[in-house]
Order: structure tokens, then C-alpha cells, then sequence
């Protein structure tokens, strides 16, 4: 059964800027193997973050770095859930979670189904 779906786009250079002008940021969003990437790498986890949120019920307390986006066996985006994000998936009876990235033309976007 479906949980939850979440959807989200960024702007890939404005959310650059963003991160350039406030590097707090960086640190408040993205879990420590996630800080390193590309632009258009963090935009895309970024907007899956914001997808996954939205798939959870966008609940207030939801700590960035407790979801950190990983490649799974086959190479395609996954995720590995800590502290408040696992909490609330596992709250909302979430067995599984679909997620797909894409990033072209200075856009990233990504989706999330939650399924229990």
C-alpha cells in the first residue's frame, strides 16, 4: 500500500548560490559522505530530501542529515534512514522507499513513494 508520495524540483544554481552565501548549510543539510559531490549531485539529494519529506507527511523535526542518500546494489538511488527520518518511517509503517533523481538544463528533481 502506498504510503506517501513526494515530489520536489531545485533550481540547481540558485541552490549553489544559496550554499555559497550560508555555509552552514552545508553541514545542516547533507551528511558528511554526501558534502563532497558536484552541484548538480547535492541540488539532486536536496530535492530527494525534500521529496522524502513530503512523502513522510512533511512532520516538523525532520533532521536533513538523518537521511542520506546512497546507491544501492545495482547502482540506482537509495537511501539509509537515521534518527528522526527512520522514526517517522517507521512510524507511518514504511517497508520500502522508491526514489528516483534526475538533473538537466540547471534543474534537479526527484521522487519518492513510501510503501508500507
Amino acid at each position: 500500500m502506498i504510503v506517501g508520495v513526494g515530489i520536489d524540483v531545485v533550481d540547481v544554481p540558485r541552490f549553489m548560490a544559496k550554499l555559497e552565501a550560508t555555509p552552514a548549510l552545508l553541514e545542516r543539510l547533507f551528511a558528511q559522505p554526501e558534502r563532497g559531490l558536484p552541484p548538480n549531485s547535492l541540488a539532486g539529494r536536496f530535492a530527494a530530501k525534500e521529496a522524502l519529506a513530503k512523502a513522510l507527511g512533511a512532520p516538523a523535526g525532520l533532521h536533513w542529515v538523518d537521511a542520506v542518500v546512497i546507491k544501492n546494489a545495482d547502482g540506482q538511488p537509495s537511501w539509509s534512514l537515521h534518527g528522526t527520518v527512520a522514526a517517522r518511517a517507521a512510524q507511518l509503517g514504511v517497508t520500502a522507499l522508491h526514489l528516483s533523481i534526475s538533473h538537466d538544463g540547471g534543474i534537479a528533481s526527484a521522487i519518492v513513494v513510501a510503501e508500507s
